[in-house]
Formats: C-alpha cells, sequence, structure tokens
C-alpha cells in the first residue's frame, strides 16, 4: 500500500514538473522592441541610405514603436522599412499593432490603412538606394471602415513566389480568411515561420492563411543578386524581419519572438 502511495505521489509530481517546463517553454519569447528606443533596428527609406531615419518616421513614443509622417510634405513614393539586426528562420513572431489616424497626403490609394510584416527578407545593405521593398513574403496589416474592406494578414510577394496546394503561385498578393478589421483597435498578428517549408499567418489567434516553399522569383530585377547571396539557392529558409512604412500612420506596442526548434 505504501508503495503503491508513492508511485502515485511520485507521479503527480513528475507530471507538475513536466508542466511547469512545458510552460517554461512556451514562455519563452525573445523582445525584439524593448520599449524604450530602437536599439537593435535599422531604417531603409526609399532615396535615402541605410540608417537614414528621414523626418523621424520611425520613432519610440510612450511605449510603442510608432510610424508617422508628421515631417513629409507628401509620401513620394518613400516607402519604409525598419529591419531588425538579425536573420531567423524557424521562429513564430508576434505583434501587436494598431492603424490610426490620417493617411500621409501623396500616399497612393492602395495603401490606405495598409501596412505590414516583412519576413524571409533580403538585408537592408543588399538593397539599391531607390528599391521600394526589400525581396521578401510579406504580411499584410490591413485595416477596414466604411471606404474600403479587405482581409487582413494576406501575403504579399515582393521579387519572391511561394507555393499553395502543390502549386507556385505568381500573383503577387493573394487573399486570407480573416474577417475584416475595423476603427482603431489593438490587433495580435502572429506569423509562424518554418525554414523553407510553411508559413502560417495568425490573426487574433486564429489561423488565416497557409502556404509553402518560399523563394526567390526569376522574373525579378533582385534575382541574380540575391541568389549569389543565398549560395545558389532561390529557395528562402531564413532573412531578415523589418516592419513596414507604406504611408498611413502605424502604432507597435509588442515585436517579439520565439525560437522554434
Amino acid at each position: 500500500m505504501k508503495n503503491s502511495v508513492f508511485l502515485i505521489f511520485a507521479a503527480l509530481v513528475f507530471s507538475l514538473l513536466v508542466c511547469s517546463c512545458n510552460r517554461q517553454k512556451e514562455e519563452r519569447w525573445i523582445q525584439l522592441f524593448n520599449g524604450q528606443d530602437l536599439t537593435g533596428w535599422t531604417p531603409k527609406i526609399v532615396g535615402y541610405e541605410v540608417g537614414d531615419n528621414f523626418a523621424n518616421t520611425f520613432r519610440v513614443e510612450d511605449g510603442m514603436i510608432k510610424v508617422r509622417y508628421d515631417g513629409y510634405d507628401s509620401l513620394r513614393d518613400r516607402f519604409g522599412h525598419l529591419f531588425y539586426e538579425k536573420e531567423f528562420s524557424n521562429y513564430k513572431l508576434r505583434v501587436e499593432y494598431r492603424i490610426v489616424g490620417e493617411q500621409c497626403p501623396g500616399a497612393p490609394g492602395w495603401a490606405y490603412k495598409n501596412s505590414g510584416i516583412m519576413v524571409h527578407g533580403q538585408s537592408p545593405e543588399s538593397m539599391t538606394l531607390n528599391q521600394d521593398f526589400p525581396t521578401s513574403i510579406e504580411v499584410q496589416l490591413l485595416g477596414s471602415d466604411s471606404l474600403v474592406q479587405r482581409t487582413n494578414m494576406n501575403v504579399c510577394t515582393p521579387g519572391t513566389n511561394v507555393m499553395m496546394y502543390g502549386d507556385l503561385i505568381l500573383d503577387h498578393c493573394i487573399q486570407s480568411s480573416s474577417p475584416f478589421n475595423f476603427g482603431e483597435e489593438w490587433v495580435v498578428a502572429e506569423v509562424v515561420v518554418n525554414g523553407n517549408e510553411v508559413i502560417y499567418h495568425i490573426l487574433n489567434g486564429d489561423t488565416v492563411m497557409q502556404y509553402q516553399k518560399p523563394q526567390l522569383d526569376e522574373r525579378d530585377v533582385t534575382y541574380s543578386k540575391l541568389i549569389d547571396l543565398n549560395g545558389g539557392d532561390k529557395m528562402l529558409s531564413k532573412g531578415t524581419i523589418s516592419l513596414q512604412s507604406e504611408g498611413h500612420p502605424i502604432d507597435f506596442r509588442k515585436v517579439e519572438l520565439m525560437i522554434l526548434e
């Protein structure tokens, strides 16, 4: 009887330890944004050298990364990206964001309530001075209102392609299955990246898109340079992460990452 009680007690202790270890593993998030400044991040804005944060486009205020255009007379296609300093391959990225305010004067109509997260991207140093977007996989962050209704967390492919259901997709943008996001509420966007295998888009806890085999697009002007930088392989297994400035103000209050084994 004593042996049975001991075995039951040991099993309970073991189960508690396993649960505790699993919780610790699940909570092993790396904070890419420290809540105070842009340490670890580098801007690249069209027409400006790497590191030139023209008009203080990317700034930290109230514990958030804010994208603002109060220093612009007109956008004039000066799209920008804020790059994290390291490349990643297998990970989960979680961002909390809200699209706010009025669009920058001169921004294109398609950029209304439009921003994005770029993954598997090229480095900012490898971009040309006037290159609009880094060759990457773009997770679109889109808002809706009475003027426009769009699904959120679509995928776009500047300089790249992806596969879905075994087919190579050559369309530039592909819609997700998400609901519309109205107003200026905070949204939780997660991207699960498994190297060159599968990428998932998760909106407020629901998976709204998945695709496979991200790769360089042979039709793009960056192809020849980037395939050389990628060791002759057009398949993308890793790359940079960047936040977009596309003409509409946006706030990011959390940017965190978990490495996946």
